[in-house]
């Protein structure tokens, strides 16, 4: 880690101890060195590749989590601002070699999943699409340009944010205009892989965009991920924001604003479910064709996190009520045992939690008592590896999968600095003359 990162991390650990204690602060001076230090590659081009911990690939979803709580520094730190820019070049360029893509490989090498029947480029690791994947992108470059002014990330984002329109407006109509089709044989799991031909769920069309897989890598069923498209709206609306004021390109701007309209209106026509005690709440997906799945994932975008992507504020009364619904029985994938409760995944085995999800209702919570309960129990679940999992038995924290997963511990830094009170927002950048 660069001398400067360094200094960046104990000033900010310190102030962290300050506020928050000695428990906390060590703890979150471990987790945000961790990301810096050991996940980060500069390469000869002046980008940056980022592992996502113990897989030896870039995800495009985690490379931007992964540096979310770095970014409310960018602006006094010219260094980590940097990495930052490099990462989001790196990430730009490799939507252009394929924007159905979720993870690449740090050369053209053809490592990763090679027997997926699909078309493969020797720099993807792995080509399940997930609305996602483009979102994330969209949003680190946003991000930068919006805290710094910068713009040297940003040559390839017109190229970028034209094929993620593109896309997502084809993808509205997968059943007759998407030739996209992913099968794995032999899986270790079901929803490793599309069924139907390798053509996915049977979806009508709505408005929605339609996605293989959710943000955890496995395969929709129902085809229309609420929360992925509710990520889109958003997305759009930043990419209409910098090709007004940055690239000066109006049609790239009304594209990006009437498929936001279109999708945000789609959700809330199509994207809903009633359940008998919570009343109207959002699905996590939907088909168009009458079906709906009523559960939340650990992964983001998740319904939780709807107001940390920017669709919502955290007091919309459909997201209350969607909330109160994923935080309880009525969400399968919701856990409570002996160390404490909260969201996973069909990813990772039953009754395990996400400190990832435990993160994100932190950052949504409006209650200090339902806050501190959550920091307290991150601090109490990383089993003495000071740092955070990709998710632990409830009932026995010792018991956890990937003990080295940067995601994790970037969104425990996150919600450790929204406790601590210094987390910072963007500024308003001034109109751009180029």
């Amino acid at each position: 880690m660069a001398q400067t990162h360094q200094d960046l991390v104990d000033q900010v650990a310190a102030q962290v101890t300050d506020r928050l204690g000695s428990e906390v602060g060590d703890l979150f001076a471990n987790c945000f060195a961790n990301t810096l230090s050991t996940t980060i590659t500069a390469m000869p081009d002046g980008t940056a590749f980022m592992v996502t911990g113990d897989i030896p690939a870039m995800w495009l979803r985690d490379s931007t989590a992964q540096l979310t709580p770095y970014l409310h520094f960018v602006a006094d730190d010219r260094a980590l601002a940097d990495t930052v820019a490099a990462v989001s070049r790196r990430q730009l360029a490799f939507v252009l070699v394929d924007p159905y893509a979720n993870a690449f490989n740090r050369a053209p090498d053809g490592a990763g999943h090679t027997d997926d029947h699909t078309p493969m480029s020797p720099w993807v690791w792995e080509r399940k699409y997930e609305i996602d994947s483009l979102c994330y992108p969209i949003q680190l470059a946003h991000a930068l340009w919006s805290r710094t002014g910068r713009m040297d990330h940003l040559a390839d984002f017109r190229a970028v944010a034209s094929a993620a329109v593109d896309l997502w407006t084809l993808e509205q109509d997968h059943e007759t205009a998407s030739g996209y089709r992913f099968e794995r044989p032999d899986p270790l799991l079901p929803s490793d892989t599309l069924v139907r031909d390798g053509a996915g769920p049977l979806t009508a069309r709505t408005g929605l965009t339609w996605s293989a897989f959710r943000p955890s890598d496995d395969a929709t069923t129902h085809g229309y991920n609420v929360p992925g498209n509710a990520f889109a709206v958003t997305e759009l609306r930043h990419v209409a924001e910098i090709a007004t004021v940055v690239l000066d390109d109006h049609d790239l701007a009304e594209r990006a604003t009437a498929l936001a309209e279109e999708i945000d209106a789609a959700i809330h026509r199509h994207g809903t479910v009633l359940l008998p005690e919570h009343g109207e709440v959002l699905a996590y997906e939907v088909d168009g064709l009458g079906s709906a799945l009523v559960m939340d994932d650990a992964n983001v975008p998740s319904l939780l996190s709807l107001p940390m992507l920017g669709w919502c504020a955290v007091d919309d009364p459909l997201y209350l009520r969607t909330r109160a619904a994923v935080l309880s029985p009525a969400n399968p994938y919701w856990y409570a045992g002996a160390a404490g409760s909260g969201i996973g995944s069909p990813h990772t085995p039953g009754r395990n939690v996400w400190p990832i999800a435990l993160a994100v209702q932190g950052l949504t919570s409006t209650s200090a008592d339902e806050r501190a309960a959550v920091l307290a129990q991150l601090c109490a679940t990383h089993a003495g590896t000071r740092l955070m999992h990709e998710s632990f038995d409830v009932d026995d924290p010792a018991e956890f999968t990937r003990p080295w997963f940067s995601w994790a511990n970037a969104m425990f830094c996150e919600f450790v600095l929204d406790v601590a009170d210094l987390r910072t927002g963007a500024r308003q950048p001034e109109r751009s003359t180029r």
